[in-house]
């Protein structure tokens, strides 16, 4: 059976495993961030559209204020947004503790039931969009949180191959340009949320022959065998695997030379601080926390008044707004082309050896320097040209957007795997996504100030921008602690604050 017997066929069910869950991350995890393309379709099917009222313009006629209409549609997204995060935590523990298998059975269920709500919907239900898109975003979240792991098959590349499950994740928001353009050549919303629904079995399918029924241990055990085709798979504990391997089987270059400094260098060989509370408390994820938090509130808000910026940038146009929404769907698709990048930045240092006495999570954390002030960056960039009230450089717009959403997801996943233990990974996901979630809830304070205004979003871009700044810390806070283990490495006689320095961030 392939997978159980030989490295042969062992490799072609890890190249199998990875491959589906691409695709599956691709084609449906990540769809409800496709919703400026979904508004379009929903306008047009008449939902909210009683929200609709007459009313007079600046130079006297009469036309349709609709911006009820659209202040509903921003708010399906904000909580389906938040769901899809703020879920995450209760996800995480439920991942941790009962496994691969049971969580993906869980967000099999999620994901059938709110793309059937979607297709069962219409205008006279308009109300059941705020079930079905937060029940398709936390079925969707579910999928991409179990496929993360499979990095774990494939060692050097291990944040590769997370960054590019995250970027596939941000690009399957083109599947709602795709049923924008087959609703524009005659394929009615149900027919498409319906097929959509058939597709989950293709989930299952991949539950119960490509994927664990716990979790992948990393690194991978040399007789690892899991799927049900194989008669003897291996059921792995990740914390009790953690436990036995210890600090001794860190990736092995150039630990041998410096024993006692590597394992006082360690984060992971000590039960007190490498504990769930300790991670949590740590200044390593307070700073992360609020480096995903602006970035993902900036998109947020951008995702969510995108059509209203639109219509109001191109004077109403229909055409000119469908065109740059398809512009936008189209460049979301390009998030699992971008992602690779920011993963081999973080793998780049795989294949050189180690420096005496650095251990293999040092070296990580030093190589994350570069991608977490990058992103920053790119999240600064995107939000000046958003602000920018000028159509044509909204396509610009677009690019750093899906660059920096790429970024930010893969490299927030990235970073948990390196600094924190692989046996809390879903937990500590989960509270950076549901403590990330609260924080995106000011959107809805944005949406309102921006109402406030007039419907011209200047002023809160500005304040947003400004927001972006404080990203910039948690790259500064990595290298600085880096450099300190450093100095404090080159003197012999201070390995025992060299390790004290390291725990302290715990």
């Amino acid at each position: 059976m392939m997978g159980c017997k030989g490295s042969s066929g062992t490799g072609v069910r890890y190249k199998l495993t990875l491959a589906t869950g691409l695709l599956e991350c691709l084609c449906f995890a990540g769809v409800v961030f496709g919703w400026a393309s979904l508004v379009f379709v929903l306008k047009t099917d008449g939902y909210f559209s009683d929200l609709c009222i007459n009313a007079t313009d600046a130079s006297g006629e009469l036309g349709t204020d609709c911006s009820l209409q659209d202040e509903n549609f921003s708010l399906v997204f904000t909580v389906a947004s938040f769901m899809n995060n703020f879920l995450t935590l209760p996800n995480g523990f439920f991942y941790d503790h009962f496994g691969t298998m049971a969580t993906r059975f869980l967000a099999i269920f999620l994901y059938t039931t709110g793309t059937l709500i979607v297709a069962l919907s219409n205008k006279a239900l308009s109300i059941l969009l705020f079930p079905a898109l937060s029940i398709v975003a936390v079925g969707g979240i579910l999928f991409l949180m179990t496929n993360m792991q499979v990095g774990n098959l494939f060692g050097y590349h291990r944040s590769t191959i997370i960054t590019v499950y995250n970027g596939a994740f941000d690009s399957s928001s083109v599947i709602f340009l795709i049923i924008k353009v087959l609703y524009e050549r005659g394929v009615s919303l149900r027919s498409s949320f319906l097929f959509l629904s058939a597709c989950n079995l293709i989930h299952l399918l991949r539950t119960l022959f490509l994927m664990p029924k716990s979790h992948i241990p990393y690194p991978i055990p040399d007789d690892y065998k899991y799927g049900m085709s194989c008669a003897k798979s291996h059921s792995y504990n990740v914390e009790q695997y953690e436990a036995e391997r210890g600090p001794s089987s860190d990736r092995g270059r150039g630990v041998a030379d410096e024993p006692l400094e590597t394992d006082t260098l360690q984060l992971t060989d000590n039960s007190e601080q490498d504990s769930f509370r300790s991670c949590v408390l740590s200044w390593f994820f307070l700073w992360h926390l609020i480096w995903l938090s602006v970035m993902q509130l900036r998109h947020y808000f951008f995702i969510g008044t995108l059509n209203p910026m639109l219509n109001r940038l191109a004077n109403q146009d229909p055409d000119i707004v469908s065109d740059y929404t398809n512009a936008f769907a189209f460049t979301q698709f390009c998030g699992v082309l971008c992602a690779p990048w920011n993963g081999l930045l973080m793998d780049r240092h795989k294949r050189k050896p180690l420096d005496p006495g650095v251990s293999e999570q040092e070296a990580d954390l030093r190589s994350s320097v570069l991608s977490l002030l990058l992103t920053s960056l790119q999240c600064l960039l995107f939000s000046i040209c958003a602000s920018i009230p000028f159509l044509p450089l909204q396509y610009v717009t677009f690019i750093l957007q899906v660059l920096n959403r790429s970024f930010l997801y893969g490299g927030n996943a990235a970073f948990i795997s390196i600094a924190f233990p692989a046996r809390h990974f879903g937990k500590l996901y989960g509270l950076a996504m549901s403590l990330s979630a609260v924080v995106s809830l000011l959107q809805y304070p944005c949406f309102a100030l921006n109402k406030v205004l007039g419907g011209d979003p200047f002023c809160v871009n500005i304040i947003l921008t400004v927001l972006t700044l404080l990203a910039f810390i948690h790259p500064v806070y990595v290298f600085l602690h880096c450099r300190e283990l450093a100095k404090q490495r080159e003197n012999p006689q201070s390995i025992l604050e060299a390790s004290i320095q390291e725990t302290s961030m715990y």
